[in-house]
């Protein structure tokens, strides 16, 4: 009988815990009352409108209305996720949050067919919402491009939210195609950094609105899509109700997120991280890690710190990469933390790219 290898050389395989990623930020979320998807089910996924045909979905469903302006939008987007909303019991909120516990995959949502009541209502309840969220809803409410006080444009800009974005639109879910634009355009990949300012739209009308009627939209953080000139047809601005472009909204959330998980990450993946300044070390390592791609996104780019100061990070300092990681020292923890086993505060200075949207040209003619 051969005698067993083991007792020369014995080999023992680890395989590390699997690393998590920072969660998806491409997916969207359309919510109605129609009864083609159960209250049990609540949800389902579809990466085409044909797979909703094959679902029993048909062409007169809000949802699939919604559906079609969603996934017609160049990039297009991967999947959708729709949800059921229990008309008979539930409020709007109810049922967003019904879907957000059935699945924490989707970032934006669009509700069909709600009032302006549940526009408000639900664009509190995504404000707070975790894992960070979007909400999409359009309205064709003359109030709006009149800037007659009391609209919902101006109630949710008065509220300062960021979270939600406002389309002006007599085209019926409107909105839904600026959320299949917004998350299809959305790659991951290099210089796919983006802003909505000046889309193109399938599937959605241009609003024949005078000057000042836009801008009425503007001055309320609201968007549009209108005529330019003689040939385009453009969305404008791509805001969101605080007035901060959508853009920069999505970057952070996806910057935080995965910045998160990067530092969890590393916590799972190591066998211990020393409470010295060489665990320290892997930590900013990993954080780093997940700076880098929102640098390759095109999100984060180098610049001159302008804000307050940050531990050694002084104001006119440049950020040559487009971000800092710095943390407080170990020796200057409390004895209280460091028995806790708390890492010392960690500071993440990022410069963000920044778009160009607006252009002033000066032409100078000399005969």
């Amino acid at each position: 009988m051969a005698q067993s290898l083991d007792d020369i050389v014995k080999v023992n395989v680890t395989v590390s815990p699997q690393a998590q990623s920072a969660g998806s930020f491409d997916i969207g979320l359309i919510v109605g009352k129609s009864a083609v998807i159960s209250t049990q089910d609540r949800v389902k996924i579809y990466t085409s409108l044909a797979s909703m045909k094959s679902d029993g979905w048909t062409d007169e469903e809000p949802e699939y209305k919604a559906a079609a302006l969603y996934f017609s939008q160049s990039p297009t987007p991967s999947k959708l996720v729709v949800g059921r909303w229990d008309g008979t019991g539930e409020t709007a909120v109810d049922a967003v949050d019904a879907c957000r516990a059935a699945n924490n995959d989707w970032y934006g949502c669009y509700v069909v067919n709600a009032t302006p009541e549940e526009i408000e209502e639900v664009a509190a309840a995504v404000e707070a919402m975790k894992p960070e969220s979007t909400f999409f809803y359009t309205t064709k409410d003359e109030a709006v491009k009149n800037g007659t006080p009391g609209n919902i444009m101006e109630a949710l800009k008065g509220a300062g939210y960021k979270r939600t974005f406002g389309m002006f639109s007599t085209t019926e879910h409107a909105a839904a195609a600026v959320m299949g634009y917004a998350l299809g355009a959305n790659t991951g990949g290099a210089n796919s950094a983006y802003t909505l300012a000046y889309k193109s739209l399938v599937g959605v009308t241009p609003e024949p609105l005078s000057t000042t009627e836009v801008q009425k939209i503007l001055a309320l953080n609201g968007n549009t899509y209108t005529h330019y000139g003689t040939n385009y047809k453009l969305l404008v601005q791509g805001t969101m109700a605080n007035g901060v472009p959508f853009d920069e909204v999505l970057n952070l959330d996806m910057l935080t997120a995965e910045i998160q998980i990067g530092a969890v990450n590393a916590l799972v993946r190591a066998a211990k991280i020393p409470q010295t300044e060489d665990g320290m070390s892997l930590l900013i390592n990993a954080i780093e890690e997940q700076c880098e791609k929102s640098v390759v996104r095109g999100a984060i780019a180098p610049g001159v710190w302008k804000a307050s100061p940050v531990l050694t990070l002084q104001r006119g300092d440049t950020l040559s990469k487009g971000y800092l990681v710095l943390a407080e020292s170990i020796a200057s923890q409390t004895q209280e933390d460091r028995e806790a086993r708390k890492a010392p505060p960690i500071y993440v200075p990022v410069k963000m790219a920044g778009a160009i949207e607006h252009v002033i040209i000066n032409v100078t003619v000399n005969r």
